[in-house]
């Protein structure tokens, strides 16, 4: 099953941010068989970051909260808001570029 999770940053989170990164990034290595995409959410100018996104492949809500509960930047008190929600997943392809 396909879930998004959502998860804002409070305001004052970019030192957590800076300390937990590393941690953060080896969670999502560990996990990399669960994700299915992932990214920073930015404002426009492309360089405040404002939270993450992510489409997880997990069995159930249980095994999404889980993901959610254990990343490092969530157990470090980053976000302000998490929402996790289960999506219809539909096949497309988008080619990205920066």
């Amino acid at each position: 099953m396909l879930y998004i999770l959502y998860n804002e940053d409070r305001p004052d989170g970019l030192a957590v941010r800076e300390a937990t990164r590393d941690a953060h990034l080896a969670y999502l290595e560990r996990h990399k068989d669960k994700v299915v995409l992932g990214g920073g959410l930015l404002t426009e100018d492309g360089q405040t970051r404002l939270g993450s996104v992510f489409i997880i492949n997990v069995p159930n809500r249980k095994a999404a909260e889980a993901f959610s509960a254990e990343e490092p930047f969530r157990k470090a008190g980053l976000f302000q808001t998490v929402k996790i929600t289960r999506i219809v997943g539909t096949q497309f392809y988008v080619e990205v570029t920066n």
